[in-house]
C-alpha cells in the first residue's frame, strides 16, 4: 500500500487505509461530479504510513503502555497521559520515503501559489454510523508550503491522543490497539469571504427525514463547528425539492457575529496564526447569507448525496468567494438521529411552569434538571459533579469528559450544528444553545430546569419542575371507524408531532405564527407612515432580513404553514385564516392604531366580518397571499383553507368570492374549502351554507358558549361550560347529519373531544368524519375508541 493516494483514486472501500471522512470525499468525486457536485481536490495519507512512522520511531508498544487500562475520569491522569503521547509524536521523525511522498502529492496538486490547503485527521474508527467524533482530532487551516504541511500532518497525528480523543474512544469502547489515522490534504475554498456551513438530510433534533437543514455563517466553516457563531438556518421540503418547486419552508436569520478569514501573513508558518476572528458589520448580519437559488442549489446538492449512500448524511460546504461556487467538502453519515427508533413514542411535558430565566436553541426533546455549574476556563472541569447542568459560554472537544456526566447543557453560543449539539444528541442529553446571557443570568449553585419539550425554543427555568415522561408504542394501535386528526398552532412542533398516529391535521391556527413568529399588526406593515418612530425603528429591526415589512410579513406566514404542511405531508392540511379577536390584534406592535375598542370582542369584529371590511381587507389579502405561495411556489397542495366565525349565509358567499378575488380557488388544483361550525345559526341553516364549502368543521368551544349564553372567558360561570349540554348536541347532530345527507366532509376540531372521552365515543356513534385532537390527548383517545370499535 503506498503512503498516500489522491482523492480521485479512492472510494468507500479504501476506508480501512484512508478512514471515512477521505474515504467518502474521494466516492463523491468519483460517484456525485456528473450531478455537478464539486468536491475540493486534495490527497490522503494511508494508515499504513502512520503504523510505519509509529513503528520506526519505536512508538506503538509505549503508546499502548501509557493507555493500558486508563481511567479517563481522572482528568489529571489523562491529561499527563495525552501530554507525554503527543509529545512523542511530535518530536518523531518522519520516515524518508514516506515525506517524499507527501511532498511529491502536495506538488501533484498543482496549486497556484496563494492558494493554500486544509489538513484534516481521517481516523479509520472516525465518521462511522455509529459513531461521529465531532471534533475529536485537530484541523489546521490555510497552510501553505511543503514544511509547513509536513508539520501539520505530525500535529493531526497527534491528535489523535488529545485528552477528548482517548475519552471518546474509551466512551464508545473503540480498541486502541485497531486506531489508527490518515490525514486528509484538500485544497482550501476561499469562504472566509463569502460562506460556509454544515447540513443535515434530515431534522436534527425530531429526527424528521423528508427535510433538508441547512446551517450557514459568514467566513471559514469552524466558527459553526466550534458553536462560536449562532448561524442562520434553513429548511427545505425534500418530496417538493424533487419536483422543482421553491421548497424552502423555513428561514431564520442567525447573529453571526464574527468570521473567521485568513490571517494577514497567511500561511506562512505554523508558529503564526494562519487564521483570525473578526466581527461581521451590523448590516451583514441582519441579511441572509445565501441566496435562495443558493440554498435550493445545496439541498438538491444533499438529497443527490444522500441517494447515492441510501442513508442519512451530515455534509459541511463552502462558498467561495472568488469564483462564486458552492463546494462540499465533507459528508459522513449522521449517527445519532437515523437510529431512533419512531416505533416506540417518548413525550416529555413539563408539569408546572415558572418565569423563564433565558431561552435559546433546544437540541433534543428531553427536559433534564440538577444544580448549574458555570465553567468558563478547562481548568475548572474538576469540580464539575455528575448530574449538574453544564453552563459554559461554548464548548469544544476539550470538554468531553464532563459533558457526559451532565444532566442537561446550556451555552451563550452555538447553533444546532455546533460541537454541544452534535455530542449532547450523541450522549442523549438536553442541550440549548446560543441563549447570549446563560451566564450571567444563571446563579452557580442555583437549581434549574431546562426543557427541550416545547419546540425548537429550549427554556431555561429556575428550581427543579415537575414533569413526565410517556411512553407509547405505536404498533399497538388498532384502526378506528373514524379518522384522528391532530390541532396544531406551533410550526415547531410540526417534526415531532407528525410521528404521533394521525390522518392530518384538522386546525392549523395561524394565530401562533401572526404573534410568535411575525408580532406585527397586518396594517402596520401597509401603512407604516402611520407608526410612530419608534414602532418604525422596532419593525425594521423585526424584519431587516426581507425585502419589505410586508414581504416579512407574508414569507413568515407562509413559512410558518409550510412547516406544519410539509409535516404531515402529503396527508390533508387544514388552515384556519387568522380568528384574533380585536382585543387580542391590539397588542401586535402598532396594532392599537388599527383595532377598535369593543366591550365584548368574543362576539364583535371577527372571523369572516373582518376579511370583508373595508378596513381589513388588504390585511386578509396578504394571508391569501401566504397561501397561494404554500400551494404554488412551494408545492404544498395539501394545504386547505378554512374559514372562522360566519355568522350569515350572505356573509359565506362574499367571503368566497373575495378569496376567490385574491387567487384561491374552490376546486382548482385540488383546493378544498371548509368552514367553521361554531354559531347557532351554522347548524340551523346547515344546508344554506354547505353548498358554498366542501364541509364543516364544528368548532365546539365557541358553538357551546352561544347556545348557553355564557362567556368562556369568565370564571363567574365556568362551571356551566359544557360541550356535552344536550342543547348543543342537538346543534352539533343537526350538523353532522346535515353533512351526511350533502356528502360533505365533517369534522370537529374543538377541545370538547381532547377533554371528554364520552363526548368523543358519542362523535363517532354520530358519524363525524374526522376528530382533530390536541397531541397530547390522541394516544389516550384512540386506544379507548379503539376498545370500543372492537365491541
Amino acid at each position: 500500500m503506498p503512503f498516500t493516494l489522491g482523492f480521485s483514486e479512492i472510494n468507500l472501500t479504501h476506508l480501512p487505509e484512508v478512514g471515512g471522512k477521505n474515504a467518502s470525499l474521494g466516492e463523491m468525486i468519483q460517484n456525485c461530479a456528473d450531478h455537478g457536485i464539486c468536491v475540493p481536490k486534495g490527497f490522503a495519507t494511508t494508515s499504513t504510513a502512520y503504523r510505519q512512522f509509529l513503528d520506526e520511531n519505536h512508538l506503538t508498544d509505549k503508546i499502548a503502555s501509557v493507555l493500558q487500562d486508563i481511567n479517563t475520569d481522572d482528568l489529571s491522569l489523562l491529561r499527563e497521559a495525552s501530554s507525554k503521547i503527543k509529545n512523542w509524536i511530535e518530536a518523531a521523525n518522519f520516515p524518508p520515503a514516506f515525506e517524499q511522498a507527501i511532498c511529491q502529492a502536495y506538488r501533484a496538486l498543482d496549486l497556484q501559489p496563494e492558494q493554500t490547503v486544509a489538513v484534516r485527521s481521517s481516523a479509520t474508527a472516525e465518521d462511522l454510523p455509529d459513531a461521529s467524533f465531532a471534533g475529536a482530532q485537530e484541523t489546521f487551516l490555510n497552510i501553505h508550503g511543503e514544511a509547513n504541511l509536513l508539520q501539520a500532518i505530525k500535529k493531526v497525528f497527534a491528535s489523535l491522543f488529545t485528552e477528548r480523543a482517548i475519552a471518546y474512544r474509551k466512551h464508545h469502547a473503540i480498541d486502541e490497539n485497531g486506531m489508527a489515522i490518515s490525514v486528509g490534504v484538500q485544497q482550501m475554498i476561499r469562504s472566509d469571504s463569502a460562506a460556509s456551513g454544515v447540513m443535515f438530510t434530515l431534522d436534527t433534533e425530531s429526527g424528521f427525514d423528508q427535510v433538508v437543514f441547512i446551517t450557514a455563517a459568514y467566513g471559514l466553516g469552524e466558527t459553526i463547528v466550534q458553536g462560536s457563531v449562532n448561524p442562520d438556518e434553513f429548511y427545505i421540503h425534500k418530496p417538493t425539492l424533487r419536483q422543482g418547486k421553491k421548497a424552502i419552508i423555513s428561514r431564520k436569520v442567525g447573529e453571526k457575529a464574527i468570521k473567521m478569514i485568513y490571517a494577514a501573513d497567511s500561511g506562512q508558518s505554523l508558529a503564526a496564526e494562519t487564521t483570525c476572528v473578526v466581527d461581521v458589520p451590523q448590516a451583514d448580519r441582519q441579511r441572509f447569507c445565501l441566496s435562495d437559488n443558493e440554498i435550493l442549489e445545496l439541498a438538491n446538492y444533499a438529497v443527490l448525496i444522500e441517494k447515492h449512500y441510501g442513508k442519512a448524511m451530515d455534509i459541511e460546504w463552502a462558498k467561495d468567494g472568488i469564483d462564486q461556487k458552492l463546494y462540499i467538502v465533507q459528508a459522513r453519515p449522521e449517527t445519532v438521529k437515523a437510529k431512533d427508533d419512531h416505533c416506540c413514542l417518548e413525550q416529555y411535558q413539563l408539569q408546572e411552569k415558572a418565569v423563564p430565566l433565558t431561552t435559546g436553541r433546544s437540541i433534543g426533546q428531553k427536559i433534564g434538571q440538577g444544580m448549574a455549574r458555570i465553567i468558563h476556563r478547562p481548568e475548572q472541569m474538576s469540580n464539575f459533579k455528575t448530574g449538574e447542568v453544564l453552563i459554559a459560554d461554548m464548548t469544544d472537544p476539550d470538554w468531553e469528559p464532563i459533558m457526559k456526566r451532565a444532566s442537561a447543557i446550556v451555552t451563550n453560543r452555538g447553533g444546532r450544528t455546533c460541537h454541544a449539539a452534535i455530542i449532547s444528541r450523541e450522549l442523549g442529553i438536553p442541550a440549548v444553545v446560543g441563549c447570549g446571557n446563560v451566564t450571567e443570568v444563571v446563579t452557580e449553585g442555583q437549581s434549574v430546569t431546562v426543557s427541550c419539550a416545547e419546540g425548537e425554543t429550549g427554556t431555561i427555568y429556575p428550581g427543579l419542575l415537575s414533569f413526565k415522561v410517556e411512553k407509547t408504542h405505536i404498533a399497538e394501535l388498532s384502526e378506528l371507524l373514524v379518522k384522528i386528526c391532530m390541532n396544531l398552532a406551533n410550526p415547531e412542533q410540526a417534526f415531532t408531532y407528525q410521528f404521533i398516529p394521525n390522518a392530518g391535521i384538522g386546525l392549523a391556527r395561524l394565530e401562533f405564527i401572526i404573534s410568535n413568529m411575525i408580532a406585527i399588526h397586518p396594517n402596520a406593515v401597509l401603512q407604516p407612515e402611520k407608526l410612530s418612530e419608534d414602532e418604525r425603528t422596532r419593525m425594521q429591526t423585526l424584519t431587516a432580513s426581507y425585502a419589505s415589512p410586508k414581504e416579512f410579513y407574508i414569507e413568515k406566514l407562509a413559512e410558518g404553514v409550510a412547516t406544519i404542511a410539509a409535516a404531515f405531508y402529503p396527508k390533508p392540511v387544514i388552515v384556519r385564516f387568522s380568528d384574533f379577536k380585536s382585543n387580542e390584534y391590539a397588542n401586535l406592535l402598532g396594532g392599537r392604531l388599527f383595532e377598535p375598542q369593543e366591550e365584548n370582542p368574543m362576539i364583535g369584529y371577527r372571523g369572516g366580518s373582518r376579511y370583508v371590511s373595508p378596513d381589513f381587507q388588504k390585511c386578509y389579502a396578504l394571508e391569501c397571499e401566504a397561501i397561494k405561495r404554500v400551494r404554488n411556489d412551494k408545492g404544498l397542495t395539501n394545504t386547505h383553507i378554512m374559514f372562522p366565525f360566519v355568522r350569515t349565509v350572505a356573509e359565506a358567499k362574499r367571503l368566497v368570492e373575495t378569496t376567490q378575488k385574491n387567487g384561491l380557488t374552490r376546486g382548482e388544483d385540488g383546493l378544498q374549502l371548509y368552514m367553521m361550525c361554531e354559531i347557532p345559526s351554522n347548524a340551523i341553516l346547515a344546508e344554506d351554507f354547505l353548498p358554498y364549502f366542501d364541509g364543516y368543521s364544528i368548532g365546539s368551544n365557541d358553538l357551546t358558549q352561544l347556545t348557553l349564553g355564557l362567556d368562556r372567558d369568565s370564571s363567574l360561570v365556568a362551571d356551566l361550560f359544557d360541550e356535552r349540554d344536550e342543547a348543543v348536541k342537538a346543534l352539533l347532530q343537526k350538523a353532522i347529519t346535515t353533512c351526511r345527507k350533502m356528502d360533505k366532509y365533517v369534522g370537529i376540531c374543538g377541545q370538547g373531544p381532547s377533554d371528554h372521552l364520552d363526548f368523543a365515543i358519542w362523535l363517532m356513534e354520530q358519524g363525524v368524519t374526522s376528530m382533530s385532537l390536541s397531541p397530547d390527548s390522541i394516544i389516550k383517545t384512540w386506544l379507548e375508541l379503539a376498545k370500543l370499535c372492537k365491541k
